[in-house]
């Protein structure tokens, strides 16, 4: 399998893509000029607002224009005295270090975890949850058994922290691991050295941007990395010295455009609730507010062998895809998947094993509930980031319930745009036009929006109000 990591650092927007046999197996974004204070991962010394025991929570402030919100669930590390409620957890105005878990969403703050966790490469330190897991991909039941012998070593500098292994750690010598291990211990006893002395809220530690999160947690899936920023290029280069010595080999520069058009395609695809099928078929995703629901079509395609045969096909195609396009959409919680109905349970166990098999492969956690006897089929899972939809869309003022590409996405699509006219007209005066909002983000970003088109090779360019074009002038 051929497998490589794209990382394009333009203009406003970092977009990290995976691409295993020529077919899109990932996709990250990271948008903004300087990356705010109190993204997911960030941890901080916030101080507790108020505690609301009817809900089994706490509002916590860490900076943010809204406080976070910290649930029974993820305060539970802190309890006083073992029990299952809040005000065993934590007291209003005392200072408390938390993690974030999720960006803020809408009018909703932060939501926040006391249960700290330190990504490495082949290891995440709990330093506040003596466990010793493995992740779910290590099923050699000998390899097991070894690393959870290691880990119980590894807590010898620890006693009260744990360690999850991760995949990579299956490939990684005793070595490696004890000397991540006391890296992440390393981190771990300066931000409770920072603790002691912050004045909340207050940042302590920051979680690793996109490039070098993406190198730390993807390098090693993958045969080569290509980037088409040389300053991206330098600063991951010197990422992987220090981290990943082992990695500056696959890196390489990769003049723009980085993402071809079939990679763009399927990207835009992505926006769309419709996503077709080889055989003729077709599955519509929609979210709502509760839910993400899945509708799956047969189409045109009729199989020749009868009904049955085709809604068996139809949905194993279904059960195949679907996985992916939760991974690369991000969506998580509650999906409803609307399955054509099927009469022979065999026919019911292969397409679970195939929905199984493709939620598995993302390797983030879900549920299955059995198929209903309409062939409903419910999944429940995890949310590891902000969904696309959420990142790239708003809600339209002239449809009810409906949603528009916000102005940040059509402005970020206008300047890639603005790139290609400029490599296909190097010695030209480029003239942007785009409707008032999208005009409006433009001008309020001027200065950052200038430097990056000119480090990516962009002089001359005017703004104006108008219908979507670029002309050379």
């Amino acid at each position: 399998m051929t497998a490589e990591l794209l990382i394009q650092a333009g203009i406003g927007e970092t977009r990290i893509a995976v691409r295993r046999n020529g077919r899109l197996a990932d996709l990250i974004l990271e948008r903004g000029f300087d990356r705010p204070i109190g993204r997911v991962g960030d941890i901080i010394c916030g101080r507790v607002q108020k505690v609301v025991a009817a809900m089994q929570a706490a509002f916590v402030d860490i900076g943010q224009s809204r406080p976070g919100f910290l649930a029974l669930a993820e305060a539970m590390v802190l309890s006083r005295d073992g029990r299952q409620d809040i005000s065993a957890c934590l007291r209003e105005g005392e200072a408390m270090l938390v993690q974030v878990i999720k960006d803020p969403v809408g009018e909703k703050g932060a939501r926040l975890s006391a249960d700290i966790s330190l990504p490495g490469r082949l290891l995440v330190m709990t330093p506040r949850r003596p466990d010793i897991s493995l992740s779910r991909h290590i099923e050699n039941e000998a390899m097991r058994k070894r690393l959870r012998a290691l880990g119980e070593g590894l807590r010898v500098a620890a006693p009260d922290a744990g360690f999850i292994f991760r995949t990579q750690a299956a490939e990684a010598s005793e070595e490696d691991l004890r000397a991540e291990a006391q890296a992440l211990r390393g981190i771990w006893d300066q931000i409770e050295a920072s603790h002691q002395r912050a004045r909340p809220p207050q940042i302590l530690h920051r979680e690793l941007g996109a490039v070098e999160r993406s190198l730390r947690d993807l390098a090693g899936q993958v045969s080569q990395i290509r980037i088409d920023d040389a300053a991206a290029l330098e600063a991951a280069r010197g990422f992987c010295r220090h981290a990943l010595p082992e990695t500056q080999t696959k890196l390489s520069f990769a003049s723009p455009p980085l993402f071809d058009e079939a990679l763009e395609e399927e990207i835009a695809a992505l926006s769309q609730p419709r996503v077709a099928l080889s055989s003729g078929g077709w599955f519509t995703i929609e979210t709502t507010e509760a839910l993400t629901a899945i509708d799956v079509n047969s189409g045109a395609f009729t199989q020749s062998t009868g009904l049955a045969d085709t809604a068996r096909t139809t949905n194993l195609e279904a059960a195949r895809e679907i996985g992916r396009q939760l991974h690369l959409r991000g969506i998580g919680g509650l999906v409803v998947v609307d399955f054509i109905q099927l009469r022979q349970p065999d026919d019911h166990r292969a397409v679970l094993a195939a929905l199984t098999q493709s939620l598995n492969a993302s390797g983030v956690a879900a549920r299955i509930s059995p198929m209903a006897e309409f062939g409903i089929v419910a999944i429940a899972r995890k949310r590891q980031r902000e969904s696309l939809r959420s990142l790239t869309t708003e809600p339209c003022p002239d449809c009810e319930g409906g949603r528009r590409p916000s102005a940040q996405t059509r402005a970020l699509d206008l300047l890639r745009r603005l790139e290609r006219e400029a490599r296909a007209n190097p010695a030209r005066s480029l003239r942007l036009r785009a409707p008032a909002r999208v005009l409006e983000w433009l001008r309020a970003h001027d200065e950052d929006v200038r430097a990056g088109l000119q480090r990516r090779g962009v002089a001359r360019v005017s703004f104006e109000e108008g219908k979507e074009s670029i002309d050379a002038v």
